[in-house]
């Protein structure tokens, strides 16, 4: 039964004769290669790579986990009759595998291509994405008690801060690796199956449409796309930090270009195919909702430069017209490229919201405003 359980949760991530595995482990390869024949080499702390490979895994498991996509098809499995543990442990070893490979492996792809690594370092950092698998596996089922959930994290993380460096530090991480697995295999089956959304159809009726109170309705069914906002905010106010003080003509349109990757609110159409195609039979539907969706990003992506230019008035002084101006420019003119790219060539073929997330198309706008940047920034004076 386990091995059925977990040939079929494969075949769904992995596709219906595992084609995407071995394309996936090309890709690496080819950007291992790429960086590696460059020569591009950065010093990287052993605790800091570390902390990169653990925390990346850990925060995209939960991001699969939390997928309304495997909702139908957990319900399917579901029907069948099967042992606590068959399911548990066949359905975490199947997305653990899905991410450790495609959504890891890309990371630590270019991570041992620019920094001088030894064999212990490296099968470290293995076992460090071991653990974010199993650590936010086995607290995924009780995310009710957030209090003990937090104190883990945050002891786990002050161990990777604290003892990183040392060379015993595989030791206690596997033990931290074995306690999650303990945890795991104690957690129903049940417990990780997340019923479908239907907030976004509740509330008060209207008479008419409006795109702006779906947009709305939609980001308060899924708060992981405000808890990303939340971050890029965080973000904008701490990126004055490593801007030095005759630095601002550069980094300051490089700052708003990194702003515009704000990836949960441009791929609203990718993520939501019956809308997509709705869209796209109907009459009038490109004027009516891409006007709406592009003023929606511009003002999320403008309110991040805004906090990115406060902090930094604050902090370093010097903010003018010029600067303010580029603002805007560079939030509708990345607003409008993620609402084209939507339009014109949404994401598809993805097996879980994490795939759209970390779908290369991504960086395709940023790459863009950050060739943009480093022209503007010859034109803006301080």
């Amino acid at each position: 039964m386990t091995k059925m359980i977990y040939k079929a949760f494969s075949k769904k991530f992995f596709g219906a004769k595992y084609e995407r595995l071995p394309r996936t482990l090309l890709i690496c390869l080819v950007v291992f290669w790429g960086l590696y024949l460059s020569h591009i080499r950065v010093q990287i702390a052993p605790f800091i790579f570390y902390l990169m490979t653990g925390t990346f895994t850990a925060g995209v498991m939960w991001q699969a986990l939390s997928s309304e996509d495997n909702a139908s098809f957990m319900e399917n499995l579901m029907m069948l009759p099967f042992g606590r543990r068959d399911f548990t442990l066949s359905y975490i070893a199947a997305l653990g595998t899905y991410v450790l490979f495609t959504k890891t492996g890309m990371l630590l792809a270019v991570l041992l291509a620019v920094g001088n690594w030894k064999p212990a370092e490296v099968f470290t950092a293995l076992l460090w994405g071991v653990n974010g698998v199993l650590m936010t596996a086995g607290l995924f089922p009780f995310r009710k008690y957030w209090y003990a959930k937090s104190l883990w994290v945050l002891l786990s993380l002050a161990l990777v801060f604290f003892f990183g460096n040392r060379s015993w530090f595989a030791l206690p991480l596997a033990a931290n690796g074995i306690l999650a697995f303990l945890l795991l295999r104690q957690a129903e089956g049940y417990s990780f199956y997340l019923p479908r959304r239907e907030k976004i159809c509740r509330g008060k009726t209207h008479k008419g449409c409006s795109v702006w109170r779906y947009l709305f309705r939609y980001l308060t069914c899924h708060r992981n796309y405000l808890v990303n906002t939340a971050v890029l905010w965080c973000m904008a106010l701490l990126l004055p930090l490593f801007i030095g003080q005759r630095e601002n003509r550069f980094a300051v349109p490089m700052g708003f270009a990194l702003l515009s990757m704000n990836t949960p609110i441009c791929i609203l159409l990718s993520c939501d195919p019956a809308l997509e195609q709705a869209l796209h039979s109907l009459p009038g539907q490109k004027k009516a909702f891409c006007l709406p969706y592009c003023l929606f990003i511009f003002l999320c992506n403008l309110t991040a430069d805004g906090i990115f230019l406060f902090s930094l008035q604050v902090q370093k002084g010097g903010v003018g017209i010029p600067m303010i101006a580029s603002a805007f420019f560079f939030a509708f003119l990345s607003a409008a490229g993620s609402v084209l790219l939507e339009w014109f060539y949404p994401i598809r073929k993805w097996k879980i919201e994490s795939d759209l997330w970390h779908h290369p198309r991504k960086y395709a706008v940023p790459s863009v405003m950050l060739l943009l940047a480093a022209a503007f920034a010859l034109l803006l004076k301080e």
